[in-house]
């Protein structure tokens, strides 16, 4: 069921107002992304006695973190395809993700802390499984590459303002306003709160539910049916093989894709490398990820979206490589952050685009909360093989080299994958 067709200028035309107010979002929240990658690990492994281990402490929060979201995400993502319930979940997550980056700023030891980011990283990721739901509300299949690829790539670049911003007052504050180091780092916490606020206010003033699958009138016998929706839902995506072995495809190298992004500062802490030189690093990723996010798309769109996610998968093999066997220094790690930068936000936003082209567009949340549970369950896959493989070994270079094994998997499925695109494509231009 649907409300009326979400109306969209032609695939090469200009973004609408509305899918610009739905791209926004990923400006606002991108910046607890970026502080979370570069900042918050930094401050977590200096609040932690000497001999701890970063690494491991931060792979077992984003694991905890993960497996929440993956087991609530189906079943929310189910009730939310009902009309009016997606923004109302939506709200929930966001609120409780913008209330827990405030209390970070709290004077915490290094345990409370690491609980009250965990709470922070489960609100942010809940919104976002809402929030990829909503492209198919916001434009049309045709435009959905582009529309995804320019939400990560203004979110890149739109984040490092409020993350210059913190840097400035971390690094200059002590001098400046005669603020300790710490002080001045629990007030970027409520900087990075206040952006994420400014930047959600135009999704939520805009968005309407086009595709729902049930109104308001039967909101009651749609969540009491919600567990038979699932369990049909669940087959029919074992009875769709493309759709299936995407599924697996996606669980492995998202899995490396977000381990790599969650574990590159506590990874490159732990080696050694100034904290300075991690965080301008990490800058420069946001710069270079801008552009070629939206390059991807605009690549996907002659090339095709399977390919370039492909592409990705085997530039991801090359990083993860280069991580474990050569990065030793800050020269290193500048290299990692730009080779990351040119693939990441590519692979992110053809994969949520790509997914939504291959789904019902009415059951869209409930497809998405399963696309949570591949994606999340990834990440808690990741995240504790590299924290359980440090702690046995001693050595976070082998924890990182596992994820290759991960990365080769993906590549089998996606080439033995149908896309369906490309058979939809090809029959259209049959007819």
């Amino acid at each position: 069921m649907s409300a009326a067709s979400t109306t969209s200028s032609p695939a090469t035309g200009k973004l609408s107002a509305r899918e610009k107010k739905w791209i926004i979002y990923d400006v606002g929240n991108s910046a607890f992304v970026l502080l979370s990658t570069a900042v918050i690990p930094i401050y977590a492994k200096s609040l932690m006695p000497a001999d701890g281990n970063i690494v491991s402490a931060w792979g077992y929060a984003q694991t905890i973190a993960s497996l929440v979201i993956a087991l609530l995400m189906p079943l929310l993502g189910s009730i939310a395809d009902v009309q009016g319930m997606k923004i109302k979940f939506f709200l929930g997550f966001f609120g409780t993700g913008v209330v827990m980056c405030c209390a970070m700023a709290l004077p915490l030891t290094w345990l409370p802390f690491l609980i009250v980011y965990v709470l922070a990283t489960i609100g942010l990721n809940g919104s976002l499984t809402f929030y990829d739901s909503m492209l198919i509300d916001t434009t049309t299949n045709d435009r959905m590459d582009k529309v995804s690829s320019h939400g990560y790539g203004w979110g890149y670049v739109g984040s490092t303002i409020p993350f210059i911003v913190c840097i400035a007052l971390i690094f200059g504050g002590p001098a400046v306003f005669d603020w300790s180091t710490v002080a001045c780092t629990r007030a970027s916490f409520i900087i990075t709160a206040i952006w994420w606020v400014a930047f959600t206010i135009p999704l939520i003033t805009s968005y309407r539910q086009e595709h729902f699958r049930a109104t308001r009138e039967h909101t009651a016998e749609a969540i009491r049916g919600t567990f038979t929706e699932l369990g049909s839902t669940f087959g029919k995506i074992v009875k769709n093989k493309p759709l299936w072995m995407f599924m697996v495809a996606f669980f492995f190298y998202i899995d490396a894709v977000n381990t790599v992004i969650s574990m590159s500062t506590s990874y490159g802490t732990q080696l050694g490398i100034d904290s300075t030189q991690l965080v301008v690093a990490l800058l420069v990723t946001q710069f270079v990820a801008f552009p070629c996010a939206i390059l991807y798309g605009r690549l996907a769109g002659r090339f095709g979206c399977k390919p370039m996610i492909t592409v990705a998968v085997i530039a991801y093999m090359g990083i993860v490589f280069f991580a474990t066997f050569f990065l030793k220094a800050a020269l290193e790690f500048w290299i990692l952050a730009i080779l990351v930068g040119m693939f990441q936000g590519g692979i992110q936003a053809l994969s949520r685009s790509y997914y939504g082209k291959i789904i019902p567009k009415d059951h869209a949340n409930e497809y998405y909360g399963f696309y949570d549970i591949f994606g999340k369950t990834a990440s808690i896959l990741g995240t504790f093989l590299v924290a359980t493989t440090t702690s046995l070994t001693g050595n976070a270079s082998i924890g990182v080299l596992s994820i290759a094994i991960l990365l080769v998997v993906a590549l089998v499925f996606l080439t033995l994958q149908k896309d369906p695109t490309k058979v939809t494509a090809s029959s259209a231009a049959t007819a």
